[in-house]
């Protein structure tokens, strides 16, 4: 049972967390040990919350995720894991993060609040209702983004990036429903509801929307954000940015991925090279050459 539960608890989508870093990367507080580790404590509190949620949602959708092809075999759905074990885990892990994210700083506290609030509202009521839906779940990226901002002294970051994560946030989560339209076909409907209300082709619309707004939005970061280098180098990381999309839009239109991004970014050797010369790139810019 106890595999079971940190199973549920999906630690193997503890990466989407890693957007809590973007002010400690861009506000060039990366090689300050106290912003690190400040940083680094509200990736973790954050992890925990998120797995509270999961587990909510699991037990929330037992019953949906029996009739799923891959789900069906989660522990709660299976009957591997005692759904009283699985709340009683998420009212400690939400009710420690509250807390230690008081203890942390007030603002932190209140921004996983709304976090687990955003996440209560999207599983009983919003996940059901066509395009916020997609909508809050970029939501919750843009206060992963502002949880790591309050717990760092920031001097350099810019409103600019907000609005590029929650643009990405959405992009990947249009990604998925198309990825399960076309994994369920006519049984879509059976296992969430609000997928009979989407087709590819409405997806595809508002995706390449996004995909402008992704691109559009980091590169008026590039160009206008007050504190960034003179020389104009952040530009420079534009093209990884372009060809991670594309790649991106590659895998779940030609080989019809995209069900969970982290898992992607874990199995695809381009995408992490592109990532990886992205932040090589953004480094150099940041901190070697401004």
């Amino acid at each position: 049972m106890l595999v079971g539960l940190i199973i549920s608890m999906r630690p193997r989508q503890w990466p989407k967390n890693a957007f809590v870093f973007v002010a400690l990367l861009f506000d060039r507080k990366a090689l300050d040990p106290t912003s690190v580790l400040a940083a680094l404590a509200a990736f973790v509190l954050l992890c925990l919350m998120s797995s509270a949620v999961y587990l909510m949602n699991d037990l929330v959708d037992i019953e949906s995720d029996r009739q799923h092809p891959t789900k069906k075999n989660r522990p709660l759905p299976s009957g591997r894991l005692n759904p009283r074990v699985a709340a009683v885990a998420a009212l400690l892990l939400a009710a420690f993060s509250l807390a230690a994210g008081y203890w942390m700083n007030l603002q932190l506290a209140v921004i996983l609040l709304l976090y687990l609030l955003l996440q209560i509202a999207y599983t009983f009521r919003l996940k059901h209702v066509v395009l916020l839906d997609v909508l809050t779940i970029a939501a919750g990226f843009i206060l992963r983004i502002a949880a790591g901002v309050v717990v760092i002294d920031v001097e350099r970051f810019s409103p600019w990036l907000y609005v590029f994560g929650g643009f990405l946030a959405l992009f990947m989560a249009l990604g998925k429903r198309r990825y399960e339209l076309v994994l369920l076909g006519g049984r879509a409907a059976s296992h969430r509801a609000i997928l009979d209300d989407y087709n590819l082709a409405l997806i595809d619309r508002l995706q390449s929307i996004v995909t402008t707004s992704v691109v559009v939005a980091y590169s008026l970061y590039t160009f206008l954000a007050e504190g960034l280098p003179e020389n104009n180098a952040m530009m420079l990381s534009i093209p990884f940015l372009l060809y991670g999309i594309f790649r991106y839009l590659f895998l779940i239109h030609v080989r019809n991925e995209g069900g969970a991004p982290e898992e992607i970014l874990l199995r695809d050797r381009p995408l992490q090279l592109t990532l990886l010369l992205y932040g090589v790139t953004v480094f150099i810019a940041l901190y070697v050459l401004s």
